[in-house]
């Protein structure tokens, strides 16, 4: 029986056979947390789909929540939920654990919740923040591209032009 062991998963894969480990499901990825973390992933999950259409799903070991691209994300964990919401600014609260730049308009806010009544306001206010903030982004973009292009004043056009030659 010839074949091998994959890399990542450590599954035992036929040889000729199709394999993609990285597909991965939700429930896989919260089958094992606590009942805590369970209920404060569905409340996550019910707010996130209460702001409208959008698209959740698993990508190795995140829950991803996107329209476009990704406002926040859930990384279930042993003892809690690391949860990474995506805001045009950077916030001082106590829930934040850490800022990162993640773009040049977007900063990933990471919040640790380890229980159903954490998810509230200011977090799910954060999280309602981000849906929009593409909405916000689409605008300025839009806004940016409408710009009219202003022909050079008289001092910038005699800086650019040629100078006679000296002979």
């Amino acid at each position: 029986m010839a074949g091998r062991e994959c890399y990542h998963c450590k599954q035992w894969v036929q040889e000729n056979e199709a394999h993609d480990c990285w597909t991965t499901t939700e429930a896989a990825l919260t089958k094992d947390l606590s009942e805590d973390l369970q209920d404060a992933y569905a409340r996550l999950r019910e707010t996130a789909v209460e702001f409208g259409e959008q698209r959740i799903y698993a990508s190795h070991h995140s829950i991803m929540f996107s329209r476009k691209a990704c406002h926040f994300l859930v990384k279930p964990k042993r003892n809690h939920l690391e949860f990474w919401v995506f805001l045009g600014r950077a916030i001082k609260a106590p829930q934040i654990r850490k800022v990162v730049e993640a773009s040049r308009v977007k900063r990933a806010h990471l919040i640790h919740i380890r229980h159903r009544d954490e998810v509230e306001a200011p977090l799910t206010d954060w999280m309602r923040e981000a849906y929009e903030l593409q909405d916000q982004l689409k605008v300025k973009s839009e806004k940016s591209k409408t710009k009219t292009t202003r022909t050079p004043t008289k001092a910038v056009k005699k800086q650019t032009a040629k100078k006679p030659k000296k002979k």
